[in-house]
């Protein structure tokens, strides 16, 4: 008889929505802190002196400027970038919501075909001997599933956008009493997405499981089959707000540089520049709504590759609640150690000059791997049978509880050094940037030869890393192995939102002290924030992209299972033909997302150009532009754009699937996952790097940085050049493509009962 886990189900059944409900708790304190900067011109007095108090909060260090004036301007801009942020989201939203109903009914009517829409009970796929629910229940159950994963995927990034528009003014005004309170500002309002987000997403899941546990009763291998619907929701609105959002925010983006910055040689977000209210709402739309739907998309996808591999190992055949929901508990004990790790941020430690911004994040990433270290122990020791047995293609594999700690520690551990990696190859405080960054002096080619050649490099070490933890973890415990190393990697997502978070709130709180007209230090100081959140920005896409390397390897594993495919035999020429062309998907995607910025940006320009050529006194600064024409150009450019690329990823796996069948697919899926790792990670430094050798040289803040200096200068010229190069590929390809290599895998293990039975239609003919 195989020992049970310490931690009894009833227990279980609490941690896990008490966990989720201190994170959500939690959130709302941090957005209740943030609502105290007031955002309307308060009397001298009103409310009292105190730390807390608006009299505290409208004290000037500039000289010469009106309080009352500052402030309403503040909250004039804020307001305009939040009605475009929102007008973008639910216009998008409106074409996001048919997809989403047209693939539910695709997802009913496959999986209802593959037993005839019968309603009678099937022998299980994995245990011939017992009878399991029909597939019309699948069908139906998937399709919910495939429903809340998207309904939760597109609330968390809208929330996300709201409570980001909501802190950005409160920022700048902040940064009026210091550059500490300012970082406080912004990093809570982070923390509102991150714990907000970790803790729905596992609150939604938990409910889920429990509900169609109502219906699936003992059918557990059912049931987990059921909810990776879940994953594939999450997934396929992720990939349709990160592209629309980057192609949105990257378009504006480049127009205003090209423009502004080289043609007419006026400073990053001036007023006078038609395209910065565009600018400043693709960064809450791309790198926030955008951004934290990913996330949540590779959360969802990781808990459901464990779950499935989970539901056919000892622990759902024995029916043992408590080791099944493992990847749940991790999960929960992840959103209270980011809780503590966030104190250390907010509260225990103060920030008291620019120098200290960068570390105090890093710190964040240290601290909150630390901690969990110690919560993986703890639940792997209380929440899993000291033996048990994990599903290997086939076979039942026999792992202790402290193998499947390993595997968890190795994919946290990897996921902070592909951090720090990343931080290395692209924050100018190190010698690749600054290596960059020097290359402008001899012209735009050069900037981006040294550029390109950074992003290949840094790809070298997360390869690695990814590689060891794939090895040790599956060397361990089989696919579910991978599964939870992912996991692991997600365990602190609550803190890695939370700094991702950060770096668009400092953007737009520098972009709102230029156009209030604040003093040239508040903007020192924003551009400070802004700098230390580039880089962490990057981190967090390294984070996103080395877990969805192992997301898509349970996936992939999970598929196979279910595909009934007993070895994948890449001299087979079914599976070969699938491996090249998989690995060509990520560059068709790439080239159709980046042709798509290019085609919004060219409208971009020639609309900016127009207005200051057109418009009488803007270039004096006696007449505002037309803010509205190019949020609309935005708007409209991406939500056409983003539908090819989006059907590129959603049809493939379908059409290979149903044609070519389930080895084929298996060979696209492999194929996909190896080439797009590479590039993303590639694209994405390359684009980092770019960046901040631009803000090295406008910064100005070493003897090296001041040769190449001041803005306006032929190195600077090339640096905004690299920059704008770069700009699509760490805001648009670069971060899609971590979706694209899990959505393809997700799919098709919601699809696979399908594909094996009625798959490989043209192989069947000939």
């Amino acid at each position: 008889m195989v020992a049970a886990a310490i931690l009894p189900e009833l227990a279980t059944q609490v941690v896990i929505p008490v966990a989720a409900a201190v994170g959500i708790a939690f959130s709302v304190l941090q957005w209740v802190i943030v609502s105290k900067v007031r955002l309307s011109p308060e009397r001298r007095g009103e409310g009292g002196a105190g730390k807390s108090g608006p009299s505290d909060y409208l004290i000037e260090e500039e000289e010469g400027l009106n309080d009352h004036s500052i402030v309403a301007k503040c909250a004039e801009i804020q307001n305009a970038i939040s009605e475009g942020a929102t007008s973008f989201l639910f216009t998008e939203y409106k074409y996001v919501g048919l997809f989403m109903s047209i693939f539910a009914v695709l997802i009913f009517l496959f999986l209802g075909s593959v037993e005839g829409f019968s309603t009678k009970s099937q022998p299980c796929h994995y245990s011939k001997d017992k009878t399991c629910k029909p597939a019309l229940a699948n069908a139906i159950f998937s399709t919910i599933a495939f429903v809340l994963g998207a309904v939760t995927s597109l609330v968390s990034g809208f929330l996300g956008m709201k409570i980001a528009t909501y802190a950005n003014a409160r920022t700048t005004l902040e940064a009026r009493k210091g550059v500490g309170k300012a970082f406080i500002t912004a990093f809570r309002a982070g923390a509102v997405m991150g714990f907000l987000l970790a803790a729905s997403g596992l609150l939604v899941l938990y409910i889920a499981i429990n509900l169609f546990g109502i219906y699936y009763g003992d059918d557990w291998e059912g049931l987990f089959e059921a909810i990776t619907g879940y994953g594939l929701g999450g997934s396929s609105m992720a990939l349709f707000g990160r592209v629309g959002g980057g192609i949105y925010t990257k378009a504006a983006d480049v127009g205003a540089d090209l423009v502004g910055k080289v043609e007419r040689n006026i400073p990053e977000d001036d007023p006078r520049n038609p395209a910065v209210i565009a600018d400043n709402v693709g960064d809450n739309v791309g790198d926030i709504a955008g951004m934290g739907s990913d996330l949540f998309g590779s959360y969802a996808e990781s808990s459901c590759a464990a779950l499935v591999v989970a539901s056919i190992s000892s622990f759902g055949i024995n029916h043992e609640f408590t080791p099944m929901v493992y990847p749940l508990l991790v999960s929960s004990v992840g959103i209270i150690a980011c809780l503590i790790t966030t104190l250390f941020a907010t509260d225990f430690f103060e920030i008291k000059a620019v120098s200290e911004i960068e570390p105090a994040l890093k710190k964040q990433l240290i601290i909150s791997t630390a901690v969990m270290t110690v919560g993986i122990a703890l639940v792997s020791w209380l929440g899993l049978p000291y033996t048990f047995t994990i599903f290997n293609f086939g076979a039942q594999k026999t792992v202790q509880s402290w193998q499947l700690f390993l595997c968890v520690a190795v994919g946290l551990w990897a996921g902070l050094i592909i951090g720090f990696v990343t931080e290395y190859y692209t924050s100018n405080a190190y010698s690749p940037v600054q290596d960059v960054a020097d290359s402008c002096r001899t012209g735009a080619a050069t900037n981006v030869i040294f550029g390109l050649a950074l992003g290949y490099k840094s790809v070298i070490i997360p390869i690695f890393a990814i590689a060891f933890s794939i090895f040790l973890s599956f060397s361990l415990a089989a696919m579910y192995g991978v599964a939870v190393a992912a996991l692991g990697m997600l365990s602190t997502i609550a803190t890695g939102l939370a700094i991702d978070a950060y770096g668009p709130i400092s953007d737009n709180a520098g972009g709102i002290a230029e156009m209030a007209g604040m003093s040239h230090r508040i903007r020192e100081r924003t551009d400070a924030l802004d700098a230390a959140g580039n880089t962490t920005a990057a981190i967090g896409k390294g984070f996103a992209i080395g877990s969805a390397a192992l997301v898509s390897l349970a996936l992939f594993g999970a598929f196979v299972s279910r595909a009934a495919i007993s070895t994948v035999d890449v001299l087979t020429p079914k599976v070969f033909i699938g491996l090249i062309v998989g690995a060509m998907l990520p560059y068709w995607f790439s080239a159709m997302t980046m042709k798509s910025v290019g085609s919004a940006a060219l409208k971009m320009v020639e609309e900016v150009r127009r207005q200051f050529n057109t418009i009488p006194g803007l270039m004096e600064g006696t007449t505002k532009p037309d803010y509205a024409t190019c949020v609309k150009i935005s708007t409209d450019a991406s939500i056409k754009e983003m539908i090819p690329p989006g059907a590129l990823v959603m049809l493939t796996p379908l059409i290979v699937g149903i044609f070519f069948g389930v080895e084929t697919l298996s060979g696209v899926l492999a194929g996909a996952l190896v080439s797009g790792v590479q590039i993303a990670i590639s694209a994405s430094n390359t684009g980092g790097a770019w960046d901040n050798a631009k803000k090295y040289i406008e910064a100005g803040a070493s003897d090296h940085a001041r040769t190449l200096g001041p803005k306006g200068s032929d190195p600077h010229k090339a640096a905004v050049i690299g920059d704008t190069i770069g700009d699509p590929l760490k805001d648009t390809s670069g971060p899609s493509l971590n979706i694209l290599i899990k959505l393809m895998a997700v799919e098709s293990l919601v699809f696979a009962p399908f594909f094996a039975t009625h798959g490989g239609i043209l192989f069947k003919l000939f």
